[in-house]
């Protein structure tokens, strides 16, 4: 589908399906970089993923003037069928809002709803073993959740040495998405792939999705031309066969999208050597929210913790040089660690008992 999203007189590319029920869309002034796919099915698992395939399309006559396209998809594959529809509307954010009814022909155990699928290979908070002239290569550098609880998390995406799984439970979830929050030419260097115009990808759940989990899966990965980043709804009942299942979203193709206000966000995350060889300095970036106007002498509380192993030196000050805040520390892994089981970090920044920041999660593996 075309339309004049950046010039009037152009008819730029906005939606194009791809193959199996892959699709892509782009928002003002984006380059194509992550896709959505209509139903992901065993997608992390350790037996053989089912690709459901888009098998026919309708495309509503638009009236003069409209602004929104609608196309009506089937989908079907060995194990389902399903019917989506998808309305567009092109923009500087370009919105599709998507009605998908999915009709297993078997109980669907391992089901992924409004899947994402992207590419991660390297950025400040992963460069190991990394030669390479620029500073970060990826399409998403990490996946956001606004839970139903309110909570607002941030985990930035990582090149693992091996598949890893994540799974945040939740229920309700108010909206997940793979996000490029770097913006800036000078974050990746590179004229030819332009990173920093890759869209971010948010999910608006439009319902009740009941309980389940945002599931995030990571591929190694030695090259950018392989996506490795898959992000999904994993419902926590099964699908069952032989009845209709109904799942609505919005889907914002952005440049950025602001959840909670208040919340100062998480602007970068940069691992590496600390002065102890036992340990790793992690230094994490944030901007915005009530923490922008938070005077420069405030003391600031860090909120910061692992599942196995020990912080220390956890400290909150001001970035003078980006007019935002700077949250450091060092963990030092337990020896027990070396047997190659990873360890969560939780880390955000407090005044008092409130938070200031979203909450940042990381896996630590060896």
């Amino acid at each position: 589908m075309h339309t004049p999203l950046n010039r009037p007189d152009v008819y730029d590319e906005l939606v194009a399906f791809l193959g199996a029920s892959y699709f892509r869309a782009l928002g003002k002034g984006h380059a194509y970089g992550l896709s959505a796919r209509g139903l992901a099915l065993g997608s992390g698992d350790a037996g053989a993923e089912e690709f459901p395939v888009f098998r026919a399309f309708w495309i509503e006559q638009p009236a003069p003037g409209d602004d929104h396209l609608v196309v009506h998809a089937l989908l079907d594959s060995p194990s389902v069928a399903g019917a989506f529809r998808f309305d567009m509307r092109p923009g500087a954010d370009t919105v599709i809002e998507v009605q998908s009814r999915l009709y297993p022909r078997v109980d669907l155990t391992r089901a992924g709803i409004a899947p994402l699928t992207s590419m991660f290979e390297f950025d400040a908070g992963d460069r190991v073993g990394t030669d390479d002239y620029r500073p970060a290569v990826h399409d998403s550098d990490g996946l956001a959740i606004l839970n139903g609880h309110g909570d607002q998390i941030w985990r930035p995406l990582s090149n693992p040495p091996r598949v890893q799984a994540s799974a945040f439970s939740d229920a309700r979830p108010r909206g997940f998405g793979l996000m490029q929050r770097k913006r800036s030419f000078a974050d990746y260097a590179d004229i030819e792939a332009r990173y920093h115009q890759r869209p971010s990808l948010w999910i608006e759940p439009i319902g009740d999705w009941g309980r389940g989990a945002v599931t995030l899966v990571e591929i190694p990965t030695g090259d950018e031309y392989h996506d490795n980043i898959v992000a999904f709804w994993r419902p926590e009942r099964p699908l069952r066969a032989g009845r209709e299942h109904r799942f609505d979203y919005r889907m914002h193709w952005c440049d950025t999208h602001r959840w909670k206000a208040d919340l100062a966000v998480v602007t970068d995350t940069r691992i590496g050597a600390a002065p102890d060889p036992a340990r790793r300095l992690v230094v994490i970036d944030l901007d915005g929210g009530r923490l922008a106007s938070t005077p420069r002498d405030a003391v600031l509380m860090p909120d910061v913790w692992a599942t196995r192993g020990d912080v220390v030196g956890a400290v909150v000050y001001p970035n003078p040089e980006t007019q935002g805040w700077r949250l450091s520390f060092e963990f030092r892994p337990h020896a027990e660690s070396a047997d190659g089981r990873d360890v969560e970090l939780h880390a955000r920044v407090l005044e008092g008992h409130v938070p200031l920041s979203e909450t940042w999660l990381y896996r630590w593996s060896r």
